[in-house]
């Protein structure tokens, strides 16, 4: 009988606890529904099987349950890209432990009701989009251990509950890459003392680091880069952090010790940190000396970022003390003295970067031991003497930069064999010799080659071309001489080009012109010749071109790439003509035969010349020379002029003939008639009163009938008229008027043999194309 009250007992007892914990799923399942309502976009459907019955809750994408009480304790939706916003009624999940839905897009504000969720140890919300002030009921969650709202739009103070009257568990709190404001709210009897890791960067942060965070003696890695956080460095808040590995101070305005002179106090306070890794302090303008202690600090630090500060004096050999160094950052300083030899005992250096300052003295030789080493800056300091051969040895070199120094010498081939290297500057030094065919040649070249700014001279190599992955090339202001070759346009990657300020010669190559990405162009100030391949205006990409100081000529339009450009990109070529603002227009070419102008203007020039400049001298000799016209009286040379004429006293024109009549002043010729030699000035003025110059007044009146020009006056007179008629006729400003080319090839033509035998020319004649025109 009890036995049997007891298994009616327990078997009520199991029937409650069932009925109990099929109603708490039944309010998590509908929570979870209420939660998905608010989901806007699932591109990936994660969330795809949540409306099926068949698929129990504790299965749904993303749910974890507790199965021996079957309630939901863990919704993680990371990374699945859902968008829309985070519906309070999650807050019903009353038993939820873990809350990650990070790496959505998640917009809106964070639900105030989370901080309802009394069981939660983990909320991660990163790298969503939700905007507002973070809820001080998340300060509730008494058993949180892991908080993370980095890289959201969050705004306003940081809630003094989140530190102070939160988690006393809380071992990760990241907030970083917002943009909260106002002073680290840790107050003296606050306590943090599992914090493990505390990352605020890249906020707008203010005031001093919080004395209180001195009692977090676990924490492992301090971030507080990126924001305005002021007061002296904390050396005794870190002091007190011997776990400390990653400290990251970095773009505050934190000072050094007594009025930022003062640096040693600040690395005496690490050197309790055995296990320290990471050191920035980056960009907070803190002024001293790096302290000989530097070199005492754990062996393990491998990473030193002390640029763009104000700390001066020399740089400490104990540095080389730190073996497992693998980044040494000194730049932008007032570092001066030279570059101590003991740091290339540091084998594991990867990157050293100590431009920017005012560094003297020779490149240790010794750099060339540093085999891991893959980038190399000190440029614009004050170093001299060569770049060391030693260089060769650096095989996994893929960054040199040694710019804006006083380095002198050549370019030492051994560089070649540096067959890692991506970047090459060697610009603004004093370089001499010739560029090397073993460094043109370095096809691992991806980023850019600059040797501008220094007394390189030679010719361009034809090995640049194998640089097929590079995207920039500066040879600029140096004394290259020779051609351009046209193996450049081979460099299918380039995007800039600059070679101005150099004595190249000759044509610019088509082919770089269509080179595919190609951006800005420069060849400015070189010697230039011949016209401006229309591959560049042509080029869909190009937007910045110079072509200033050269010999080039021709025409240019503004279409194209080129009317991106002013006339600047032109200047100081005097054969360019065009439609750029500020450029000369073109001559308009009326014909074909502009073309032929110079040709038919020397022809003119030397008939004119002996007509009118020696007249006199040579008129009884010519009459000697022409017997059919050397009769003495009157009678003689009225019988050549009728022989020359062919006719009596016709008024007409025949066919390829040319005439002219001393009774009326008929000029013919196979342009067809013209006007009477008494009007003929008449007419041209009244026509072409513009072109009316002298010369052609004195040949006018000269061969008038009313000069009475002798017969072999007369021969010169035809001509001079002829040739006054075409150029008159090859100027018509309508050019259904103007002559053809063959009607100008055969009237010249015809007018040679003319001159060649006068008495073959009759009227009445028809000429052909003379065999030797």
């Amino acid at each position: 009988m009890g036995f049997c009250k007891f298994s009616k007992f327990s078997f009520l007892f199991l029937i409650s606890i069932l009925f109990v914990s099929t109603a708490e799923l039944g309010k998590d399942r509908a929570s979870l529904l209420s939660f998905m309502s608010g989901i806007v976009l699932d591109p990936e459907n994660a969330l795809e099987g949540w409306n099926s019955t068949n698929v129990h809750v504790c299965n749904w994408s993303g749910v974890g349950c507790n199965h021996a009480r079957d309630q939901v304790v863990q919704l993680d939706l990371s990374g699945r890209s859902l968008h829309g916003t985070i519906s309070p009624a999650i807050a019903n999940l009353s038993s939820l432990v873990v809350l990650d839905l990070s790496k959505n897009l998640f917009q809106g504000h964070i639900p105030a009701e989370l901080g309802s969720l009394v069981h939660l140890k983990q909320l991660s919300l990163s790298w969503n989009l939700l905007q507002g002030n973070i809820p001080s009921e998340l300060g509730s969650l008494h058993q949180l251990v892991y908080l993370d709202l980095g890289s959201n739009r969050l705004l306003g103070d940081i809630p003094a509950p989140l530190f102070c009257n939160g988690s006393y568990s809380l071992q990760y709190m990241d907030l970083s890459n917002n943009s909260l404001s106002g002073q680290i709210p840790l107050k003296n009897e606050c306590s943090l003392r599992e914090l493990r890791f505390l990352l605020l960067w890249s906020n707008r942060l203010v005031g001093p680091v919080p004395q209180a965070l001195s009692n977090s003696s676990k924490l492992q890695w301090l971030d507080l880069e990126s924001n305005m956080l002021s007061g002296e460095l904390p050396s005794d808040i870190v002091r007190k952090m011997p776990q400390l590995q990653f400290l990251y101070l970095s773009y505050n305005d934190f000072v050094s010790h007594d009025g930022n002179t003062n640096l040693k106090p600040f690395f005496a306070s690490l050197l309790n940190s055995s296990n320290f890794q990471e050191l920035e302090l980056a960009g907070n303008n803190l002024g001293g000396e790096i302290p000989p202690i530097i070199g005492d600090l754990s062996t393990k630090l491998v990473q030193i970022h002390l640029d763009d500060n104000l700390i001066y004096g020399s740089i400490p050999p104990h540095l080389a003390n730190l073996v497992n160094l693998t980044l040494l950052n000194l730049s932008s300083n007032l570092l001066n003295g030279t570059i101590p030899p003991e740091l290339c005992r540091m084998e594991k250096l990867e990157r050293v970067y100590l431009s920017n300052n005012s560094l003297s003295g020779e490149i240790p030789a010794a750099i060339g031991n540093i085999t891991h080493l893959g980038l190399l800056d000190l440029s614009n300091n004050k170093l001299s003497g060569s770049i060391p051969d030693s260089f060769a040895n650096l095989s996994q070199l893929r960054r040199l930069m040694l710019y804006g120094n006083q380095l002198s010498g050549t370019i030492p081939p051994s560089l070649g064999e540096c067959v890692n290297l991506e970047i090459l500057d060697l610009s603004h030094n004093k370089l001499s010799g010739i560029i090397p065919g073993e460094v043109a040649g370095l096809r691992s070249l991806k980023l850019y080659l600059n040797l501008s700014s220094n007394y390189l001279h030679g010719d361009l190599p034809l090995e640049l071309s194998k640089m097929d992955m590079v995207l920039a090339i500066d040879l600029s202001s140096n004394n290259l001489s020779g051609t351009i070759p046209s193996q450049l346009g081979s460099c299918i990657a380039l995007e800039y080009l600059n070679l101005s300020g150099n004595s190249l010669h000759g044509e610019l190559p088509a082919s770089i012109g269509q080179l595919p990405y190609l951006k800005e162009v420069d060849v400015a100030s070189n010697q230039l010749t011949g016209n401006i391949p229309v591959t560049f205006q042509a080029s869909s990409t190009l937007k910045e071109m110079n072509f200033s100081y050269n010999k080039f000529h021709g025409n240019i339009s503004d279409e194209g790439a080129f009317s991106l450009l002013t006339i600047h990109s032109f200047l100081g070529n005097g054969g360019l003509c065009g439609s750029i603002k500020g450029m000369p227009n073109c001559r308009k070419k009326h014909s074909h035969l502009i073309i032929f102008l110079p040709v038919i203007l020397s022809l003119f020039a030397t008939p004119l010349m002996f007509v009118f400049g020696y007249p006199l001298v040579l008129k009884a000799k010519c009459r000697s020379e022409l017997p059919v016209f050397n009769g003495g009286d009157s009678e003689d040379e009225e019988k050549g002029r009728q022989e020359l004429k062919g006719v009596d006293d016709e008024n007409t024109c025949a066919n390829d003939s040319i005439s002219y009549t001393s009774a009326d002043g008929l000029l013919c010729g196979s342009l067809g008639y013209i006007a009477p030699g008494s009007s003929l000035h008449e007419w041209i003025k009244s026509q072409y009163p513009h072109k009316l110059e002298p010369l052609v007044k004195q040949a006018l009146i000269r061969c008038s009938p009313a000069a009475m020009p002798t017969a072999y006056e007369k021969i010169w007179c035809d001509v001079i008229l002829e040739l006054i008629e075409l150029g008159l006729m090859c100027t018509q400003p309508n050019p259904s008027t103007r002559p053809t080319m063959l009607d100008v090839a055969l009237e010249m033509g015809r007018l040679k043999q003319y001159l060649a035998n006068p008495a073959s020319m009759l009227i009445g004649e028809s000429s052909s194309k003379p065999d030797d025109f």
